[in-house]
């Protein structure tokens, strides 16, 4: 099964459903996180790059997880980089 990811922070998503936002209507949502997403609106409004500066503050729990070793400003080139291809962040043409 593959791995499916938060469409906003990138935090990755178990198949039990037991990590996932809900919709206006109550139901869970499929492509963001409940820290995310909750009654069909996202919980923070912010833009990526404070998304950026919100997540580098997890780099040595990430780190942990995924079996990386990289710093603060790693971390956050990365997610630069990361973030455009999640729904939330991607450019409409």
């Amino acid at each position: 099964m593959e791995q499916k990811f938060c469409q906003s922070c990138g935090m990755p998503m178990p198949p039990t459903g037991e990590y996932k936002g809900t919709n206006a209507d109550g139901s869970p949502n499929e492509d963001y996180c409940l820290d995310c997403y909750k009654d069909g609106k996202f919980t923070q409004e912010m833009t990526m790059e404070q998304m950026v500066e919100h997540s580098a503050q997890f780099t040595d729990e990430i780190n942990e997880w995924s079996g990386t070793n990289m710093t603060v400003k790693e971390m956050k080139d990365w997610l630069r980089q990361f973030y455009p291809t999640l729904k939330r962040w991607r450019k409409c043409p």
